[in-house]
């Protein structure tokens, strides 16, 4: 497992809740269940912070490091993405960017990385098109100094036709199996008298595996999917697991947490 995936998660699905802010040895304790070693923690903190996603405080507990309101953002958009279930309802518009001509290959890389990570496919080389607009998109293109058009629009023709077009559903669904039957033997693996901390890693890898598919998954309506979609079976099995261990896990959390920190 990744260091710095394995903090956006434990940040995003658990300290957010407590402050958003720990003690560098807690984090070094709680990632220790994951097998991250204290270095490898300690790199992908100051990598964090040099891209603006964590900030240095002092704690009681000792130095530690607090999320940014860049993060809080990022987090809580991925919040919606990771627990789809709980998602309401949409309309049936799309929103539409279109791109000017971007001449520097590393700043179009980035920036079609990043569309696609915020739920945006590509109709052509200029014009991308997402089920619902990100709060994000407007950070993105600033950042690229891109002055890009966005609109909502309805789509006159066979949505689930354009939707095959521009996502590769097959391999999507190739990997929401694979997917399920990976996190089915992680939970069985666990047992019924799993410690706190078992439960804590366990979760932990679930919520890990699940997140790759914020970078692949558009998030589409249930209407525009296939009657027997494996998506929605993966996402029914993850929030009924990630519910289930919540609670062993949380205690986990506090108590690796300073109790200045747990009250905040």
């Amino acid at each position: 497992m990744n260091a710095r995936s394995a903090l956006f998660d434990l940040y995003g699905d658990h300290l957010a809740s407590r402050g958003g802010r720990a003690p560098v040895a807690a984090l070094v304790r709680l990632l220790g269940e994951l097998d991250i070693a204290a270095p490898a923690v300690r790199t992908a903190v100051s990598r964090m912070v040099r891209q603006g996603w964590l900030a240095a405080v002092r704690l009681p507990g000792g130095p530690g490091y607090a999320l940014t309101p860049r993060a809080v953002r990022r987090l809580d958009e991925a919040a919606t993405r990771i627990y789809r279930t709980r998602e309401p309802g949409r309309d049936e518009t799309w929103h539409v960017v279109v791109l000017p001509p971007i001449r520097e290959r590393s700043a179009r890389d980035r920036l079609r990385s990043g569309l696609r990570y915020l739920g945006y496919g590509a109709l052509d080389d200029s014009t991308w098109v997402a089920a619902r607009p990100s709060s994000e998109l407007a950070g993105l293109l600033a950042a690229e100094a891109v002055a890009a058009e966005t609109f909502s629009a309805r789509h006159d023709g066979n949505s689930a036709a354009m939707v095959r077009r521009v996502w590769d559903l097959e391999a999507l669904g190739a990997a929401y199996q694979q997917w399920l039957a990976s996190a089915r033997t992680t939970v069985e693996l666990l047992g019924p008298d799993a410690s706190d901390a078992e439960a804590f890693a366990a979760r932990s890898q679930l919520v890990h595996d699940w997140r790759k598919f914020l970078f692949v998954d558009p998030n589409l309506p249930d209407r525009l999917l296939p009657a027997d979609w494996p998506g929605r079976v993966a996402a029914r099995y993850f929030d009924e697991q990630a519910v289930r261990l919540l609670p062993a896990a949380g205690r986990f959390i506090d108590s690796c947490l300073d109790p200045d920190e747990r009250s905040t």
